[in-house]
């Protein structure tokens, strides 16, 4: 029987005096002494020996709320004041987004083009895709979009469009849906949706053709736009009696529509409620509810959801614990993570990939490299090999606990277990140590990077190029940020500002209005330039 594991929640910390409770078939092993003593010294953690003894135990230590409190304190202290580096310098520090290492996907993919469309449309697109190519179709578009721009008084769109003999297929009406998207702003959403309107009216009543989810998609996304909610609704409503199925990009549209007018949890009932939610590969709606939650940052509603499916007797998986502890993380719920995890194991589900990245970040967060690294040998022992993102997630947490030197014990560790770092492992590490006034060894970190042929991205650059400036070295900024753009690297506005503000601090006004004069030159974000008080263009 495959060795099952079970985590304790104590006291708002997964891992109670930094070391896991554990219940499995087979004894909790070290994988040696050794690795054990080093990180004894590591951080500010003290580490005792004494302290794996009674961690299963009743004694209760500091409540759940004291040790949430203190995590997230202590963490925006860091991420204020920071190690090395002033205030300043953290404020406008531009970190990967946590979600680079947290998200995950439940298997399969969901392209918007092809939206889940029933078999009927998709002999249709697959056979017009043989007639017409790409090329016409566009160009075809081209002329609906000039005679929908004609309509007005006196003017029949529908008698135009009939004119144009056009052989209707879900390509055409996409490209001329899209064209009015792009065309939409705030002064013309109204005509933009009527537009669109009688576009998907005529269309639908061409012969030979049927509208596809994705076409309904497209247009309720033009009302969404528009701000017309309830036509928006009706489409939706006329989806369904049509018996087409309702997709995530569906869900996607009418959440965030409806979130903003206070409605989402009225819609999320509905689609729970639904029999023709079709979102590929989930078994049932709750799953398929919960993930697209997830990616649109609704963490509450993900939780209201979650006690629904409980409510009406859904057993979760694996994939539902997971979604559900990744929004109590970024709720900081910290205690009902923990618990959250311990039901996991009584239910009788082992952790997967994504359950260990997720509580390796947290591990980081809450700065306790050990019970990490015991993780992570766990994981060894139970063939759930760790890869460069489990080790990547951790370091980026420790990183944000200010524990510098965990995460190099654990960047060498990687490498020694010949898992090679990859760019945004790279980043990590020279985020790290700019962030921690080491810049030097940053700097060591990228030339290593860029001898094994890894190519940086944004993020790269702008850890780089913060490290020259906080160490005074601003002609070598201001040439890594022309080397950048060569390289095709586009540097983002942050990048610029940041640049542009420390040159002026250090009274090198002229070289900042020669940075700012760069960006214009280059074509980049001309619309923020009024951001730099005091540049007047020559």
């Amino acid at each position: 029987m495959r060795s099952m594991l079970y985590f304790a929640w104590r006291s708002g910390t997964i891992f109670p005096g930094s070391y896991p409770c554990a219940w499995h078939s087979r004894g909790y092993c070290y994988r040696g002494q050794r690795k054990k003593e080093e990180l004894l010294n590591i951080g500010d953690e003290k580490f005792h020996l004494r302290h794996r003894d009674g961690v299963c135990g009743d004694e209760q230590g500091s409540s759940s709320g004291d040790a949430e409190a203190k995590m997230y304190s202590e963490e925006n202290k860091f991420e204020k004041v920071g190690l090395g580096v002033d205030n300043e310098d953290i404020q406008d520090f531009v970190r990967l987004p946590e979600e680079t290492f947290i998200d995950f996907s439940p298997g399969g993919t969901l392209k918007e083009d092809d939206d889940n469309d029933d078999g009927q449309s998709q002999q249709y697109a697959h056979s017009n895709r043989r007639k017409k190519s790409v090329e016409e179709i566009k160009h075809e578009a081209d002329r609906v979009f000039e005679i929908l721009q004609q309509d007005g008084p006196g003017f029949s769109v529908s008698s135009a469009l009939d004119q144009l003999q056009l052989k209707v297929s879900n390509s055409l009406i996409r490209e001329v849906l899209l064209r009015i998207l792009v065309m939409l702003n705030n002064a013309n959403s109204l005509r933009c949706a009527k537009l669109a309107y009688k576009f998907f009216v005529w269309s639908g009543q061409q012969a030979g053709h049927k509208h596809n989810s994705n076409s309904y998609n497209l247009i309720m996304k033009v009302f969404s736009e528009a701000k017309e909610l309830k036509a928006m609704c009706r489409l939706a409503d006329e989806m369904t009696d049509k018996g087409l199925p309702i997709t995530a990009c569906t869900f996607n549209i009418l959440i965030c529509s409806c979130g903003e007018a206070g409605m989402a949890r009225t819609v999320v009932e509905r689609f729970i409620k639904s029999k023709n939610f079709n979102y590929r590969p989930f078994k049932h709606s709750f799953n398929a509810i919960l993930y697209s939650l997830l990616t649109m940052n609704q963490y509450r509603l993900v939780e209201w959801v979650h006690q629904k499916m409980l409510l009406d007797g859904y057993s979760p998986d694996v994939l539902t614990f997971n979604v559900v502890l990744r929004a109590k993380y970024m709720l900081g719920k910290l205690d009902q993570f923990h618990r959250l995890l311990d039901d996991m194991g009584k239910n009788g589900f082992a952790p997967d990939l994504h359950t260990y990245n997720l509580m390796l970040h947290v591990l980081g967060r809450s700065n306790k490299p050990l019970s990490a690294l015991e993780l992570l040998n766990y994981m060894d022992e139970i063939g759930c090999n760790p890869s460069v993102l489990h080790f990547t997630t951790l370091i980026d947490g420790l990183s944000r606990a200010g524990n510098i030197e965990a995460c190099r014990y654990f960047y060498d560790e990687m490498v020694k277990k010949g898992c090679d770092p990859d760019v945004v492992c790279y980043t990590v590490m020279i985020t790290s140590y700019v962030i921690a006034g080491e810049f030097d060894k940053g700097y060591e970190i990228f030339q290593d990077m860029l001898a094994r042929g890894q190519l940086p991205n944004v993020y790269t650059y702008n850890a780089i190029i913060r490290g020259l400036c906080i160490t005074g070295k601003f002609d070598e900024a201001c040439t890594m940020v022309k080397d950048m753009n060569r390289s095709g690297c586009t540097p983002n506005f942050s990048v610029y500002s940041s640049l542009v503000g420390r040159l002026r601090n250090s009274g090198k006004v002229s070289q900042a209005n020669d940075v700012i004069k760069y960006m214009i030159e280059s074509g980049h974000y001309l619309h923020l330039t009024n951001r730099f008080k005091g540049y007047k263009r020559c």
